[in-house]
């Protein structure tokens, strides 16, 4: 779950982040007052889940309330990379001399948190780390320990700071390390930690990403969904207990478990096709779940062809061949259907699918092929 730059400033300030104030708009007025509030040059930045923003126009300069509600006018209402933006920003400016780059997240080949940080701030990490993957430091800690202070202070000498900026970089450093612990988040991020003329050090951005699979005990956290920025499909899969996600392809891949559905569209590429999403029914998934999963897969206009295949262990193979019958009844448009059923109640499952004219296979190969040649 990625949460709002203002709620994710908010949650770094309560931890000692150096994080200016702000206050969110949604409309050109509110923008305009609240400029007045803070006096002097402000920054009004559109409130989106994508990245991008500056680079779409969604991060303007603003010398005084009139000037803030002009770019207010100018963000609110435009689309960045598919998301409209319903408010924004407003924060005073923030004179800069240099920015550093400081994230933590998960080193999933080492198994390990880890702590990143790099001069070249203000710029896509992915582009630091491509070019120049010396300029960034590591540190790979124990979640339930933290970052020890001489690694911190390592990291703050070796970006350049010194005296008391490094103490400084110690305590807001520790301070994104709790943050990220305390909200299980997958990335606490700020790009840029800003240095300013005076040597002040500035926390002018703020980006969190939680994992949604500890949102069953941070309640508090799950409050700060935005449902109106999720994609529309995502959103019903999640109230349908069904874990979705859109990708680019043409062939609806509709699975019971992560392992299975991550091989199915391996399978799926392997035959030359490309799959159109990652969908896990989950085990045990009655025919009321397969139903809904399989009209969230029709509502992409992309796909040209479902491939469902399901292994059944916990899931029956005959309450999915029920689910895969009666969302048929309701298909908003017809393509073709390739069904692969093995496992608990297969043969009955079979037969079900048999009598109502779908040919289902046992192999997961035959099919893929079946898929792929379907949308040829």
């Amino acid at each position: 779950m990625k949460v709002h730059e203002s709620d994710a400033r908010r949650i770094f300030a309560d931890r000692g982040l150096p994080v200016p104030p702000s206050r969110v708009a949604t409309t050109p007025d509110e923008s305009a007052t609240a400029a007045g509030e803070f006096g002097g040059l402000v920054v009004v930045k559109a409130l989106v889940l994508a990245g991008g923003r500056g680079k779409a126009g969604g991060v303007k300069l603003a010398d005084g309330p009139e000037a803030a509600r002009e770019a207010a006018e100018a963000i609110l209402g435009i689309e960045i990379r598919g998301e409209r933006v319903r408010r924004v920003l407003v924060a005073p400016a923030v004179d800069i001399d240099r920015e550093i780059y400081l994230g933590v997240t998960i080193d999933r080949e080492r198994q390990s948190a880890v702590v990143m940080a790099s001069a070249a701030g203000g710029i896509d990490i992915e582009e630091v780390a491509a070019d120049t993957p010396e300029a960034i430091q590591r540190i790979e800690f124990d979640v339930a320990r933290g970052v020890e202070a001489w690694q911190a202070r390592a990291v703050g000498f070796a970006l350049g700071l010194g005296g008391r900026q490094v103490l400084d970089f110690v305590g807001i450093l520790n301070g994104l390390v709790r943050a990220f612990v305390e909200c299980d988040a997958s990335l606490a991020e700020v790009n840029p930690l800003v240095v300013s003329p005076d040597g002040k050090l500035w926390a002018i951005d703020a980006k969190l990403n939680i994992d949604d699979n500890a949102l069953g005990r941070r309640p508090e956290l799950e409050q700060l969904r935005d449902d109106a920025a999720e994609e529309p499909a995502e959103a019903l899969a999640r109230a349908a207990g069904i874990s979705y996600i859109k990708l680019d392809g043409d062939i609806g891949c509709m699975v019971n478990g992560a392992g299975l559905a991550m091989a199915t569209m391996d399978v799926v590429k392997h035959y030359g096709g490309e799959p159109a999403n990652f969908l896990d029914v989950g085990g045990g998934a009655g025919a009321e779940r397969v139903s809904a999963a399989l009209s969230i897969i029709l509502d992409d206009p992309n796909v040209r062809a479902v491939f469902v295949n399901i292994f059944g262990g916990i899931t029956r193979a005959d309450d999915v061949a029920q689910g895969v019958l009666a969302a048929r009844e309701s298909m908003p448009r017809a393509v073709p259907l390739v069904v692969r059923l093995m496992g608990t109640n297969e043969a009955e499952g079979l037969r079900l699918l048999a009598d109502a004219g779908i040919q289902a296979e046992r192999s997961m190969d035959a099919a893929a092929r079946l898929a792929v040649e379907a949308v040829r």
